[in-house]
């Protein structure tokens, strides 16, 4: 069925429960009339189809344009955007706003990746390595074609329809093909109606960016042939599913998920003796963000047994017994968690430090945040026992441990993270020296005296793990070097310049001199981008 989609739900505003509003209900009642840009899903990635050459066409200063435009629409829509999210997802304005914030600058970053050109990998070899000189090869990287995009529900837009994929993937050439959220069906429309009236204006196709929706659309959508590359944030089971489905399919393409992440924060013995309350305050934030629904919550806290590590705890305890109860994002993951924390507190060795049944049975309600603890040889003893797993919301378990040797045991028994902590003081020194490789191991990010939440979007960012972390920790969802997912390489050998993009009519030894767009290398040495002359 080709034309515009019908709504299959339509969200209503939820009653104000305390300081957050709940999350939006929805009925079986269709909209009359579909968002712009919202299609089936053979009609949507026909579209695409029909997009990808004239994205490609616009070229790299085109889409950084294209990209600015998005960012300046989502900024000057800001205060609609966070109101409606709000009502949907009960994240508060302010934390919506700051997420839109980093939306636009996220968009913006891809941009300045795209001016400054050395995503395209270019290479030249022009000589053999006596010297001899040959017809020049010369390699780039292309993008894929169109791709669909699964965004995640408790980032609805860092992580929704124009999130760090639909980004990364727009700066790469690739046209998006976005799968709503049924947590925020009303923000993905205006999120999408907000690019695509900024891409006409920037002068590219309102196609670079579709949408489908429905349960089905998302299984339709990974089978169509015409995609060439999945994206998506959420659980380990539903991307687990698609992952499978993309392997499955008469051609194979890859599927780039951020699934589930246990996050360990490990705390070493000077640290826990010199600065329990400061360590309280880090290890809460690490645990309590967004309500716990962050991907990069801290779910396993590691404290050394005895004193001083009872006086991080005794501070931690008090930090998550006063803290504010969250409403989450939607009745499911409430009814996961609520189940999750309750399975947990009622396992042999495991004691409960945190209130941890709520107060009703709403899925509007609040939940209590929920501490427990046990000790290190727990998960030695049982490394696939569910408290290695994540438990999505703010729910955490501190593992005491007795010394390094038992510590080291405890983390070699975890599965892959996206993040984990260390957070050691000078005395610690040859402990943490000696635990660093095991955490990179593990982990795409580790990070040193902070939050495990704290992640920056940038140049040198990394946000991916092994599996169940992410299904390919060869790669970012997140920074500048997310655009990589979205490209293929090419090499053109003994085709001249002339008939080739400006990116790679880089002059060489046979042809003469001139100038050169981007950073590229010559015969394996780098050279930077304009503003040098090539020999």
């Amino acid at each position: 069925m080709s034309g515009p989609a019908t709504r299959p739900d339509a969200p209503h505003p939820a009653t104000p429960d305390g300081p957050m509003s709940g999350p939006a209900a929805h009925t079986d009642a269709p909209h009359t009339a579909a968002p712009d840009g919202l299609y089936e899903v053979t009609e949507a990635t026909a579209r695409a189809a029909r997009t990808a050459p004239l994205l490609a066409a616009l070229g790299r200063t085109g889409r950084s344009r294209l990209l600015a435009a998005m960012a300046d629409a989502l900024w000057a829509d800001r205060e609609r955007l966070a109101a409606t999210a709000d009502e949907e997802t009960a994240l508060g304005v302010p934390v919506l706003l700051a997420e839109i914030a980093r939306t636009a600058d996220q968009l913006r970053l891809f941009g300045r990746v795209l001016d400054e050109g050395s995503y395209l990998g270019v290479a030249v070899d022009t000589r053999a390595e006596d010297g001899t000189a040959f017809p020049p090869v010369r390699r780039w990287l292309v993008p894929l074609g169109p791709v669909a995009v699964f965004g995640a529900s408790n980032f609805p837009f860092a992580y929704g329809v124009a999130g760090g994929d639909t980004a990364s993937a727009l700066a790469a050439g690739c046209p998006v093909v976005a799968k709503e959220h049924p947590s925020h069906p009303r923000t993905c429309a205006l999120v999408l109606a907000a690019l695509r009236r900024a891409a006409t204006g920037a002068g590219a196709p309102a196609d670079v960016v579709t949408m489908v929706a429905g349960f089905r659309a998302g299984i339709d959508l990974v089978r169509s042939p015409q995609l060439t590359a999945v994206g998506f944030t959420g659980s380990v089971g539903g991307g687990r599913a698609l992952f499978d489905l993309c392997a499955a399919r008469p051609s194979p393409i890859p599927f780039y998920g951020e699934l589930g992440s246990v996050n360990p924060a490990v705390v070493l013995p000077a640290a826990a003796r010199d600065r329990p309350a400061a360590l309280a305050g880090v290890l809460a934030d690490s645990v309590l963000t967004r309500g716990g629904q962050v991907c990069t919550k801290a779910g396993l806290l590691f404290l050394p047994e005895g004193a001083d590590g009872d006086a991080v705890l005794e501070a931690l305890s008090a930090r998550v017994a006063e803290a504010a109860w969250p409403v989450l994002l939607n009745p499911s993951i409430r009814a996961a968690y609520v189940l999750g924390t309750a399975e947990r507190a009622a396992l042999p060795g495991v004691r409960v430090l945190t209130r941890h049944r709520p107060a009703g049975t709403d899925p509007a309600d609040p939940v209590p945040p929920v501490l427990l603890t046990t000790g290190a040889a727990t998960l030695r003893e049982d490394p696939g026992s569910v408290l290695t797993e994540e438990c999505f919301g703010p729910c955490a378990l501190v593992v005491r441990y007795r010394d390094t040797e038992d510590l080291t045991a405890a983390l070699t028994a975890l599965a892959p993270s996206l993040v984990c902590a260390l957070h050691a003081d000078d005395t610690d020194a040859d402990t943490a020296r000696a635990l660093l490789p095991l955490l990179a191991a593990g982990a795409g990010r580790v990070v040193w005296n902070d939050t495990t939440c704290g992640l920056r979007v940038g140049w040198a960012t990394q946000h991916g793990g092994g599996y169940p972390a992410s299904t390919d920790s060869a790669t970012t969802s997140v920074g500048a070097a997310a655009i990589g997912r979205w490209l293929r390489p090419v090499a053109y050998q003994g085709v001249p310049a002339g008939f080739l993009p400006d990116e790679l009519r880089t002059a060489d030894g046979n042809e003469g001199a001139g100038t050169h767009t981007v950073p590229f290398r010559l015969d394996g040495v780098p050279l930077p981008g304009p503003g040098r002359t090539n020999r």
